[in-house]
């Protein structure tokens, strides 16, 4: 298995990581999202490749703290194919997002998993990795 940065040219696999996330998005939608997202410096966005097939996304951000001196990262998608799960897959592209953050000088690393019964099996993995639940997250839709 490899992990190296995602391509233009990943991006339909990247809708079918999507779609099991849970957002169906369409080639056009993504190519928007994925030109927006790769010409911000702050983004990165990494691919888990195994028999020349992506089968893992993860997508992360920086920012400045108001509460802090110094920058943190927040992984804002990850997902393995279905098919690839248990495998060690996620974990490695969790660790490689560490790595990435460290490289960068951030304090800390967070992420949001929402709270529903299907992400429970997710939330004992991120436990499992040392992330710790410390808030609840609120979200207003203000487009349509």
């Amino acid at each position: 298995m490899e992990i190296r940065e995602a391509t233009f040219n990943d991006i339909p696999e990247l809708i079918s990581l999507m779609e099991q996330l849970g957002y169906p998005t369409t080639v056009e939608k993504m190519e928007i999202r994925f030109n927006k997202i790769e010409s911000n410096d702050t983004y990165h966005t990494i691919v888990a490749v195994t028999d020349r097939r992506v089968v893992g996304l993860l997508g992360m951000c920086t920012g400045l703290f108001y509460e802090y001196d110094g920058s943190y990262a927040r992984i804002l998608t990850l997902v393995v194919d279905s098919a690839y799960r248990k495998k060690g897959i996620g974990k490695k592209l969790i660790k490689e997002a560490e790595n990435w953050a460290r490289n960068q000088g951030v304090f800390s690393i967070g992420l949001n998993s929402g709270n529903r019964e299907e992400r429970k099996e997710a939330h004992s993995f991120y436990s499992n990795l040392g992330y710790v639940a410390k808030s609840t997250g609120f979200a207003k839709t203000l487009l349509n």
